[in-house]
């Protein structure tokens, strides 16, 4: 009798010894914190795991989430080239190597007698990992560099593919996609309960809440259903500490934070007419803030807070030490936010997306991509 998809989900897993985890470049702590959970789960069932994401700098708000400093920016090497040489009758004498216009020269000197090449054979080592795990991600292109520069692993290698937006390319072996679900989280934890639920302690249950807190913005978004509660309640009866969640990724902010806020919060615009909500910031202000780029990570948030009518929240900041002007744009599901600025470069998925301008002012940037997001929204 074929097997249903919670029993191929299992059966994979316990055949895989070494399992890598991976998510969107351009990530939000759902993706993240369900990563890390599912590493702290399949740690207990003895499988080597490794958490990856492209370019991967963490956010002192989920620096509290055990694991989180073990994830590695890029995959490195997948495997190992061999070179064997059979040394039986010639022996060897004297190993070395040289660079030479961008290639190795291997020089090596027999004791006796001379080496010919069908003394040399060449092979390489299996890829370090057996399983893949997609987590949050429409598509394998989103992975950036963990994908398009390992792109012959990803299609010998089975992928699971675990997400909750209608945008999901169903590129996996396995495709465990729920719409309706709020996060990506709930879906992790559904899985994980099935297999064995046992190995859900406290910190893959503090994993798993942090993912749906931080992916419904502490329960405010629409999409937020009956069954997310659920799940979140079941989560902190497994251990999770919703205060100390909730303490990190809301309440533990810099004096430079908030006055960048103050700043955001002063330069803002609204257009009623087009749900549409903006703010700008300038490098002078970073400098009167006394804040950093990786204090700009809550800001959206903090708009979408202030003014919860609004369906489109952009922000566009002079970077703080570069020459371009950044732009984020959050929407409600019913647009695709990428799409929205693809003219732009931009980069994301249907929530949000992010791009850069250069050579041109904050005032320019602001009139035209304003003007461009209303007659997108007029389409």
């Amino acid at each position: 009798m074929a097997l249903n998809q919670t029993e191929q989900l299992q059966k994979l897993i316990e055949e895989k010894k070494s399992i890598l985890i991976t998510f969107k470049k351009h990530f939000d702590g759902d993706a993240l914190a369900s990563a890390l959970a599912l590493k702290l789960f399949l740690e207990q069932m003895n499988k080597r795991v490794d958490v990856v994401c492209d370019g991967f700098v963490l956010s002192s708000q989920y620096s509290f989430l055990k694991r989180s400093k073990k994830i590695k920016s890029q995959i490195g090497d997948l495997h190992q080239f061999i070179i064997t040489l059979d040394t039986e009758k010639s022996g060897l004498s004297e190993l070395s190597y040289d660079m030479k216009d961008e290639k190795l020269r291997i020089f090596i000197t027999p004791k006796t007698g001379y080496i010919s090449k069908d003394q040399v054979k060449t092979s390489q080592t299996e890829f370090k990992y057996d399983l893949i795990v997609v987590i949050d991600t429409p598509d394998l292109v989103s992975l950036g560099n963990v994908y398009t520069d390992h792109e012959d692993f990803f299609y010998s290698t089975p992928v699971i593919n675990i997400d909750h937006k209608s945008t999901n390319e169903y590129f996996g072996a396995i495709n465990v996609i729920d719409l309706p679900a709020s996060t990506s989280a709930e879906i992790v934890y559904n899985a994980l309960s099935n297999i064995k639920e046992e190995f859900i302690d406290r910190h893959v249950a503090n994993a798993l809440l942090t993912g749906i807190i931080a992916g419904t913005n502490s329960f405010k978004k629409k999409k937020v259903r009956p069954q997310t509660l659920n799940v979140a309640s079941k989560l902190v009866d497994f251990g999770a500490d919703r205060s100390f969640i909730i303490k990190n990724l809301y309440q533990t902010k810099s004096i430079a934070t908030f006055k960048l806020w103050g700043a955001a919060l002063s330069n803002i615009q609204h257009d009623l007419k087009h749900g549409l909500v903006w703010t700008t910031l300038t490098r002078d202000d970073f400098v009167r803030a006394g804040a950093k780029r990786e204090d700009l990570n809550t800001i959206v948030d903090e708009l979408i807070t202030t003014s919860p009518e609004a369906q489109f929240i952009l922000l566009l900041n002079e970077h703080p030490n570069e020459e371009n002007i950044e732009g984020t744009l959050r929407i409600l599901p019913s647009h695709h936010a990428t799409d929205i600025m693809k003219k732009y470069g931009a980069e994301g998925d249907e929530d949000e997306s992010t791009f850069k301008i250069t050579g041109r002012n904050l005032k320019e940037v602001e009139n035209e991509i304003i003007g461009h997001i209303k007659s997108e929204i007029q389409k």
